[in-house]
């Protein structure tokens, strides 16, 4: 028979009320109570009855994750964090891959069914702020993404600007001085905030805006970074450093550099956006903007969970922070212990 609540507290020597405070992660527990209780749980393989619980708060137990796509490294470790962050507060995460399609971001937008999932977590790409905010659903909503919003709808974002911004300042760091960037876009979100980001570094340390070195591409996947990186390689003067907008085109700029003989950083550095997990195990590795995600999930989560509790405060608009990670394509590959850098 399946262990109960009851059973743990009996088991750690503890209340079930006690018991149930550490389930439900409440914050006034001491530690070692907390230990013995989680100790107790892990030897009876106790597993809290999820529906039950959701009955009791009055909720599905469902919420909904819609994202633009699943097969991006960035959106599957995004859709991991909070997954395991609504886990913590006894939700399950239904998901829903929008491919950046219109029409299917509309369907999240109007058509979840509140009766089947407590709250929506909602990364669009296609829809406009004007849209959105002709929704007339009332199922609370988090929306994600660096990318206008409008007026009384929760979101979260990195500030893409200053993230850009640093990145670009650390290639100037470095002593480049033609710094490309691949990723423009021509409407306004993501790629729009971090070509501002990169401008306002190239102009608050004196180097010159060159249209040359600025980068459209079509999608931010591996092989637009590659064919970018290749037309870079291919003007008269080619620039000494790539700020690509996030991590699988820095990726697919690197293996452009490798396939023509350029040297990383050495004659070319590179810098990416997200710090995806093949960022840190590429060869070299990669230097890039590493948003917090655990924080992000965290956030989102939070703010999705007052509402669905009855919050009808203004809405909130968060910033997540990220940090530098500067690796071996801006620093250059460090020796190995006992050989001399000059060979």
């Amino acid at each position: 028979m399946a262990a109960r609540l009851r059973d743990v507290a009996e088991r750690a020597g503890v209340s079930v009320k006690t018991a149930s405070n550490v389930l439900n992660k409440h914050p006034h527990v001491k530690a070692s109570t907390r230990a013995r209780v989680e100790a107790a749980m892990a030897e009876l393989h106790y597993r809290p009855n999820l529906s039950a619980r959701s009955l009791k708060h009055g909720r599905a137990g469902f919420l909904a994750l819609a994202v633009p796509a699943m097969d991006s490294p960035y959106f599957a470790e995004l859709a991991a964090r909070i997954t395991e962050e609504a886990a913590a507060l006894g939700f399950i995460v239904l998901l829903d891959v929008t491919g950046g399609d219109a029409d299917a971001e509309r369907v999240v937008l109007e058509g979840m069914r509140s009766h089947v999932i407590d709250g929506v977590i909602f990364s669009p790409l296609a829809l406009s702020a004007d849209e959105i905010s002709r929704r007339a659903d009332d199922l609370p909503m988090v929306l994600l993404g660096e990318r206008p919003v409008p007026r009384g709808f929760d979101h979260i974002a990195v500030n893409s600007v200053a993230a850009a911004r640093a990145a670009t300042e650390h290639l100037v760091a470095q002593g480049r001085q033609r710094i490309a960037a691949v990723g423009r876009e021509s409407t306004k979100g993501t790629a729009s905030e971090r070509l501002r980001g990169y401008r306002q570094a190239l102009k608050a340390t004196g180097l010159p805006y060159d249209t040359d070195l600025v980068i459209s591409v079509p999608h931010f996947e591996r092989a637009d970074g590659h064919a970018a990186m290749q037309q870079l390689l291919d003007l008269p003067e080619r620039p000494d450093a790539v700020f690509c907008f996030n991590d699988l085109m820095a990726i697919g700029a690197l293996r452009a550099c490798v396939e023509a003989g350029v040297t990383v950083p050495e004659e070319v550095a590179i810098v990416g956006f997200d710090d995806i997990a093949e960022t840190r195990y590429s060869n070299p590795t990669v230097t890039t903007i590493s948003p917090d995600l655990t924080g992000l999930a965290r956030a989102a989560l939070a703010l999705l969970s007052r509402r669905i509790d009855g919050d009808r405060g203004d809405a909130e608009e968060v910033e997540v922070g990220w940090t530098l990670e500067a690796r071996e394509t801006t620093l250059g590959v460090p020796p190995r212990p006992g050989v001399r850098a000059n060979g």
